[in-house]
């Protein structure tokens, strides 16, 4: 076993044993990924005038006192608007070891509906982010940008992973692991602060499906169904028509796909982060952790590229195809996860090309 790493699945587990992670109620199965674990909504939402850190010396518990405008039961299930905050006690809470951390993203299907959501910890000074130690209750913070969602307790939205020290690759090592077990195929194959993504918007050809423009004033979309919503009322499908090349409009919502071909070895764990916005006037609109064994061909990933949450600022943007707009940092794991992303744990993405999230039936 490595002395830095993320933490697998079964020593995950091993922390609900120990009481490192408490919750009222056992794991559900698929709650625990191969490199994290996926945080279950409690019982109460509090709607809040506005998002916010609670700083030193303070709990989430002392700013909704403040803040907070109304609660609402989630125990049969309740609607969660657009342009609202919302914040969210979690069912697990923390007793973390002095030497393990751990950080937060929303889940893929949460970053495809276009859900901002964030993980905050009593006295925390920035999101997504529990320091090495935490003692204390989780909270998310949810706001739907483009659909309005129906959540019920027990929804998972947002999901953590731990770590050790501080497990992260540097491209002069990444490059070497890139021969060995090539983490990306196709596209640039190129290295800079992680491994650099472009997008893919030839597709198969003039004519071809290569993303989706997300509507506005649509129904509710229910969080914990798959395949209950037909795509076309919640997406406007973009086809390849002349030079494989898209106009972004200012704060529309669009579902784009990689060139590169994804790989994240047993060994390893990555996550997506936005590219230097430098670049232009857009970013990709959420991060996302990659477990171990998306895209290997062991677990029946071969092919699986990366789907891509992309939003302009301010003014429209021309992208075109190639262009860098993400990468992936990889972190070593301190142990080979015992199942892999894939491997009949209720993967949804494994393999995959351009695709919405789970929420919606193939589009025909």
């Amino acid at each position: 076993m490595r002395s830095e790493g993320i933490l697998p699945a079964h020593m995950i587990e091993d922390m609900f044993r120990s009481g490192g992670i408490r919750s009222a109620s056992a794991p559900v199965e698929g709650q625990i990924q191969p490199a994290s674990l996926d945080l279950r909504l409690g019982t109460l939402a509090y709607r809040v005038r506005a998002s916010f850190l609670p700083g030193q010396g303070m709990t989430v518990a002392d700013k909704l006192d403040a803040f907070a405008l109304h609660t609402i039961d989630l125990v049969r299930g309740a609607v969660l608007e657009t342009g609202c905050v919302y914040i969210v006690p979690l069912q697990e809470s923390l007793a973390l070891p002095e030497i393990i951390s751990a950080t937060a993203n929303p889940k893929s299907s949460t970053g495809r509906l276009d859900v901002f959501t964030r993980v905050i910890t009593d006295e925390g000074r920035a999101f997504d982010t529990v320091p090495a130690g935490y003692r204390g209750p989780l909270y998310a913070e949810i706001s739907p940008l483009t659909f309005p969602i129906l959540v019920r307790e027990g929804s998972r939205l947002s999901q953590i992973r731990f770590r050790i020290g501080d497990p992260l690759i540097a491209d002069s090592e990444l490059e070497g692991v890139h021969q060995s077990e090539r983490l990306v195929t196709g596209g640039n194959e190129r290295i800079g602060g992680g491994v650099q993504l472009s997008i893919d918007l030839e597709g198969a050809g003039e004519g071809s499906l290569v993303g989706y423009r997300a509507k506005h004033h649509t129904g509710v979309i229910d969080v914990d169904l798959k395949a209950a919503h037909h795509p076309l009322d919640f997406w406007e499908p973009i086809h390849r028509r002349g030079a494989a090349e898209l106009i972004l409009d200012p704060n529309e919502f669009y579902i784009l796909v990689s060139q590169e071909a994804v790989h994240v070895p047993p060994l390893y764990a990555a996550e997506m982060v936005p590219f230097d916005p430098l670049v232009g006037e857009f970013r990709v609109h959420y991060a996302g952790f990659f477990d171990p064994g998306f895209g290997h061909t062991g677990a029946g990933g071969t092919g699986s590229r990366a789907v891509l949450e992309v939003r302009s600022h301010d003014v429209p943007f021309i992208l075109e195809h190639g262009q860098t707009v993400g990468r992936l940092v990889y972190e070593h794991m301190l142990e080979r996860p015992q199942r892999l992303y894939g491997e009949g744990i209720g993967s949804n993405y494994q393999g995959q090309a351009l695709k919405l999230s789970k929420h919606f039936r193939p589009l025909s």
